[in-house]
């Protein structure tokens, strides 16, 4: 086990630690008024679980927008702030300048409308950035690692078929705004979906005729991010 996973580990353990202490307060009536009024709430909870999931996952994302809508509706509703103002605007204002500093960082995976079309690559992870455009790539590797992939008013089409997963878990985090993307892989790869979806989602259909017959210890490829007016597609051929 590596030093970052065993942290990992560690924060999470203490938290559900805490957790279970709070309550054996809240059960023998301890501090019972304040727990009832900053701690059990649902803002609260919601915050809690994006605090553990931008600690124990590599994809921070979802957890820093699921914190974000906790903290809105705390200072909301505790402190009556952002009076006049309309959640799903200021949420989508939010994201779009997400998107726009990770865009300012990855400007070398960018693709522009111009460059639309198809390209064949062996690289072993995928970077992709489209915006109000995108196109077909194929990708070629015996190691394939997973990568990242943004979408915005855009999306990409990815041919798998001829990879093969490297050992362990791979990861593609995804972030889809307005726009989505299609992967075409083996059928017998090992997929598992964990992705946050607002008016958008995510379908798996990639097992046409193969069961489902993974083994403990087999490569898997996961799915990670947030999908809003937006979706994806796994299939195969």
């Amino acid at each position: 086990m590596t030093k970052g996973s065993e942290s990992k580990r560690i924060v999470v353990g203490l938290a559900v630690m805490a957790a279970g202490a709070l309550l054996l307060l809240h059960n023998f009536g301890i501090y019972n008024d304040f727990l009832k009024q900053y701690i059990f709430r649902w803002e609260v909870i919601l915050i809690s679980i994006g605090l553990i999931s931008v600690v124990h996952s590599r994809d921070n994302g979802p957890g820093y927008i699921i914190m974000f809508i906790g903290a809105y509706f705390f200072l909301k509703n505790e402190f009556d702030l952002f009076h006049g103002i309309n959640f799903w605007q200021l949420f989508l204002a939010m994201l779009f300048i997400l998107a726009g500093i990770f865009l300012l960082i990855k400007r070398k995976g960018i693709h522009e409308c111009k460059k639309m079309g198809h390209s064949v690559s062996d690289m072993d992870t995928i970077d992709e950035i489209a915006v109000f455009g995108g196109g077909d790539r194929t990708i070629v590797s015996n190691n394939f690692k997973g990568g990242k992939i943004l979408a915005v008013f855009g999306g990409s089409n990815f041919l798998l078929s001829r990879c093969k997963l490297a050992p362990g878990r791979n990861y593609i985090d995804v972030l889809a705004v307005f726009g989505g993307f299609k992967l075409v892989v083996p059928e017998d790869w090992n997929i598992k979906i964990s992705t946050i979806s607002i008016f958008g989602g995510f379908s798996d259909k990639h097992r046409i005729l193969t069961p489902n017959s993974s083994t403990e210890g087999a490569p898997e490829l996961i799915i990670k991010g947030f999908v809003i007016f937006g979706g994806g597609e796994i299939k195969s051929y």
